[in-house]
């Protein structure tokens, strides 16, 4: 039976469907797919992981569903299978995905399910954020503003609560603020958002992507069908490409945001105020007051980071497009307070200041966070995932009293250092092969960052910022960028203890 056209009022009886991966996305599909009517198979490589999905498995068989999980798992597709829902970090060419599209199965993402899924008796708007740095930190913030306006409103997709179980909910939300990655985007078609977001676009996932062109694409994906905003970053002259390649709902227009002064049709900042002149009826010849620098909450006691700044802007342009008071933005930026990880005063000491910006996974992102700080010591490393480190390296090579270097591609790292800036001391920390083992995360050890924060103490001088921006991913030594920030902080309260 095909399930084209079916949604969440149709009986899905006599639909196969297979969900590929099942983690915390996976699960919340096959468990909807199975209220629907459908018969689900749920199938994984994995048979344990931090999501108890063994306990789940166990749950959703009690319900009807087959579960397949373990080595050899996703080899094969099974015979008989209408769709295809896959979870996002699975790659096009996977050998079950391969095996759909030669047999003409639909593939949908969980957000593809989520949308046919929406109830048409409550069409919730949906406002959408994508990028390569900030997507957390920006819907985290516009759904502050939504609550301060009075909304009911969840943060959900790539953060926060499974985009099936937003729109499953019984009791209808107002408004979605929606994360959403590359990978979920590409597995996305039907989506219309009522507004939208590119936040910016640099190297990343290029271990899963062709190339940057390719990976820009995807997040491009986020534009199409958009009824009222594409919200998209002056700084960054692909956002704007993408914004006019995009086929749009007529009527939708193009906003942009800057840290400059903005121009009409744009938000930014003027003197020390975030200005709206995009929602305003005199555009023209005026702007809307929507909060001051100080009312963003940060730890950098010289004022919030360019990044910081932005991601308010976007959210704020995305609220602004929904119909959002200047009051709601304001209340709802003062009353922020980013997640842990991001650009998080852990201690100052003897003048010097150690910041944990663990999440900062990425080139693009570990530039953001160097550029708010002078003079650094810098912490970096760990999996680079096919990034190069040149661009950044030549930007704040100004900027740097040392570096420190762990992880597996620490190589790749030292090697941009000793091309761009070859008078910056440099230190390696540890073997870079795979340490979980050394130290135990789960009692707060710090393991292998002991001898990174002892090696950074012996750079630092008064007045010296100590980050932990690695621009890499963290999973050659840490189970996540949470547990590497965590050591970092733990080694860091050790040593000055």
């Amino acid at each position: 039976m095909s399930p084209l056209g079916l949604g969440r009022h149709d009986s899905w009886d006599g639909v196969r469907a297979v969900v590929a991966g099942f983690g915390v996305s996976g699960f919340a599909a096959a468990d909807n797919l199975l209220h629907l009517g459908a018969h689900v198979t749920a199938l994984d490589e994995r048979s344990e992981g931090p999501d108890q999905r063994a306990e789940k498995a166990e749950l959703l068989e009690v319900l009807g569903a087959t579960i397949r999980l373990g080595a050899g798992a996703t080899a094969t597709l099974p015979d008989d299978v209408d769709l295809v829902v896959t979870s996002p970090g699975w790659r096009p060419d996977a050998p079950l995905l391969a095996q759909a599209r030669a047999r003409g199965v639909p593939i949908w993402g969980e957000v593809e399910l989520a949308w046919r899924l929406r109830d048409p008796d409550h069409d919730t708007p949906w406002l959408a954020v994508t990028g390569t740095n900030g997507k957390t930190t920006t819907v985290r913030l516009l759904d502050a503003i939504l609550r301060a306006a009075g909304l009911r409103s969840v943060a959900a997709g790539n953060v926060g609560l499974p985009l099936v179980e937003a729109v499953m909910d019984p009791e209808p939300y107002d408004v979605l603020a929606v994360e959403l990655s590359s990978f979920q985007l590409h597995y996305t078609t039907s989506m219309s958002a009522q507004a939208a977001a590119v936040l910016n676009v640099a190297e990343d996932h290029l271990d899963w992507y062709a190339d940057l062109a390719a990976y820009a694409a995807d997040k491009g994906r986020i534009y199409e069908h958009v009824q009222r905003a594409c919200v998209y970053n002056a700084a960054d002259p692909v956002t704007e490409e993408l914004v006019r390649e995009a086929d749009v709902v007529e009527g939708a227009r193009a906003i942009g945001f800057t840290l400059g002064m903005p121009g009409v049709g744009m938000l930014g900042v003027v003197e020390d105020i975030l200005a709206d002149r995009a929602f305003v009826e005199e555009r023209e010849t005026s702007a809307a007051e929507l909060c001051t620098l100080a009312d963003l909450a940060v730890d950098n006691p010289s004022g919030p980071a360019p990044h910081t700044i932005q991601n308010a802007l976007a959210a704020a342009a995305l609220a602004r497009a929904y119909g959002v008071s200047q009051a709601a933005v304001r209340d709802g930026l003062r009353g922020f307070r980013p997640d842990g990880h991001r650009i998080a005063l852990v201690a100052e000491h003897d003048g010097v200041a150690w910041v944990d910006d663990s999440k900062a996974t990425n080139p693009h992102a570990a530039l953001a966070s160097l550029l708010a700080y002078d003079p650094v010591v810098w912490v970096a490393g760990g999996l680079a995932k096919g990034a190069s480190f040149d661009d950044l390296v030549r930007r704040v090579a100004g900027r740097l009293r040392g570096a420190v270097l762990l992880g597996r591609d620490r190589d790749v790292i030292a090697a941009a250092l000793a091309r761009h800036a070859p008078d910056v001391p440099v230190v390696l920390v540890g073997t870079g092969e795979t340490s979980v083992a050394e130290g135990d995360q789960a009692s707060g050890d710090a393991g292998p960052m002991r001898d990174v924060v002892a090696a950074a103490a012996e750079f630092a001088r008064p007045g010296d910022t100590v980050l932990l921006a690695p621009g890499c991913a963290s999973m050659d030594q840490f189970t996540d960028y949470a547990a590497r920030g965590d050591a970092f902080a733990a080694a860091v309260r050790q040593r000055l203890t």
